[in-house]
């Protein structure tokens, strides 16, 4: 069983709260689980302390048991200091110029 530390949404349209959950990798986003580990409420501002709060503890046990947080969960960890902090992309992947478009970039810059 592959679980996950991920974001599970609550609240109301338009007014979203999400749950720090662990859960298996299998079940839905916001289906069954198996603990609650913190939560992130996207409303407050980003400097207010109760923004994101985590269980430490938990998330450092499920850690050492192989949990692999998702890409937003990781930013939160290592801003806490629970986990190193991820490699940032600047440039989405999917919005990176395709191979031919990057070709002719290519021919561009040296011939001209």
């Amino acid at each position: 069983m592959s679980l996950k530390i991920r974001l599970a949404r609550a609240g109301a349209t338009k007014r979203p709260y999400y749950h720090i959950v662990l859960a298996d990798s299998r079940s839905p986003r916001d289906g069954r689980f198996l603990e609650k580990l913190g939560s992130y409420n996207p409303m407050l501002p980003a400097e207010h302390a109760e923004r994101v709060r985590l269980r430490d503890e938990r998330i450092r046990h499920w850690l050492s048991q192989g949990a692999q947080p998702t890409e937003r969960v990781a930013r939160f960890l290592g801003r806490a200091g629970l986990a190193p902090m991820p490699a940032y992309r600047e440039q989405p992947v999917q919005s990176a110029p395709k191979k031919k478009a990057q070709e002719r970039a290519k021919a561009a810059a040296s011939a001209g």
